[in-house]
């Protein structure tokens, strides 16, 4: 019986859905900034870098000040361990940049969108990682903001450092 079923099917491999259509993304980089800001439904949106997730005192009191003063007075983690400010008001950017840059959220404004580098959160802080990654996360960010060719990597490019757990997808 089971022999019929399959003899019945057809055999003629179906082209999945990335073979079928190419997907053409010749509109550009379009992944908001902290200086990009996005138009959204609940007004504009800027996404701060934050590299392998890790803040000062100063530079977290600095994103609550600017949710506070211009946005939904809340701060949205993303799963790259980046900060989204929404409900922005609209062409606040420079003032936005203004509070930022102070805290050192904006090391350079050419490279703030390609900033995006994950980490293992606990590295070289509970003794299990294979080796301390923080100052490879230092070296990197100062290395990305140092590099004319960076500036023309997408929004989207991730760099992941991971201590040997597997904790960085």
């Amino acid at each position: 019986m089971m022999v019929g079923m399959l003899a019945a099917m057809s055999t003629a491999p179906h082209p999945s859905s990335s073979q079928a259509t190419a997907v053409s993304r010749d509109g550009g980089d379009a992944c908001p900034g902290a200086l990009r800001l996005h138009a959204a439904d609940d007004g504009a949106l800027a996404r701060v870098r934050i590299p392998g997730g890790v803040l000062t005192v100063r530079q977290a009191t600095s994103l609550g000040d600017a949710a506070r003063r211009l946005g939904d007075g809340e701060l949205h983690l993303t799963s790259r361990g980046n900060v989204q400010l929404r409900g922005l008001r609209p062409a606040c950017g420079a003032e936005l940049a203004g509070l930022l840059e102070p805290a050192g959220l904006l090391p350079s404004p050419a490279h703030e969108r390609v900033r995006n580098v994950v980490a293992s959160p606990l590295s070289g802080l509970d003794g299990h990682g294979v080796r301390d990654v923080r100052p490879w996360l230092t070296a990197l960010d100062a290395a990305l903001c140092a590099s004319t060719a960076a500036v023309t990597l997408s929004g989207r490019f991730l760099f992941a450092l991971d201590d040997g757990r597997g904790d960085v997808a």
